[in-house]
């Protein structure tokens, strides 16, 4: 009996002490109504406190009578193993653990882009080469990215102008310039026009 009575004092400090400090931040302070809504909730799920003695739940003293809570289903072994793979392929592993950079941000040209779009077959990218090494436009200095055609311009063929007119095209405009006046010489109009 002595024991009960020092329980119920310690029961009723504590729930003192408890109130003054809910009552102390007032952003912790619930309406009456949200009391209540969570002590009915409570009783349905069986979390409300009903052996005193022994401090047992309603849902403990009788776990048939409540629904068990659904627990999130986690991932198996062999799930967890195919995304590790995934990840070591894609470089998306941890690789610095202080700035939290993963592979692919440490060595990029290493690991395939993640937004990489097929498009080419390995045939046109093999026919792409080719022609980039008969023009030159491979990388021949990998530190300051200098392309064969930029360091040895005289092994491979200048790139070819878009023709303008042909010499009969320019004839023909300055035959007709001629007829109707409109030549430009030595920034003067020909003929001279008078004004």
């Amino acid at each position: 009996m002595k024991n009960a009575r020092i329980s119920v004092i310690a029961l009723a400090l504590s729930t003192l002490v408890a109130g003054q400090a809910l009552a102390a931040d007032p952003a912790a302070a619930k309406t009456r109504e949200q009391v209540r809504a969570e002590y009915i909730q409570a009783q349905r799920n069986g979390d409300v406190i009903v052996n005193g003695e022994i401090g047992l739940t309603a849902k403990q003293l009788n776990p048939d009578l409540y629904p068990t809570q659904a627990s999130a289903q986690g991932k198996s072994r062999a799930d967890v193993q195919a995304e590790l793979r995934e990840a070591v392929r894609t470089g998306a592993v941890v690789a610095v653990a202080e700035s939290g950079q993963s592979r692919s941000d440490l060595d990029p040209q290493r690991y395939a882009s993640a937004n990489a779009v097929a498009g080419k077959s390995r045939a046109e990218v093999k026919a792409e080469l080719a022609e980039a090494r008969r023009n030159g436009d491979v990388v021949a200095n990998g530190e300051i990215g200098l392309t064969a055609k930029q360091i040895n311009p005289d092994l491979y063929p200048s790139e070819v102008t878009a023709q303008g007119k042909t010499r009969a095209e320019v004839r023909a405009e300055l035959a007709q310039a001629r007829r109707d006046g409109s030549l430009n010489v030595n920034g003067n109009q020909y003929p001279a026009s008078v004004h």
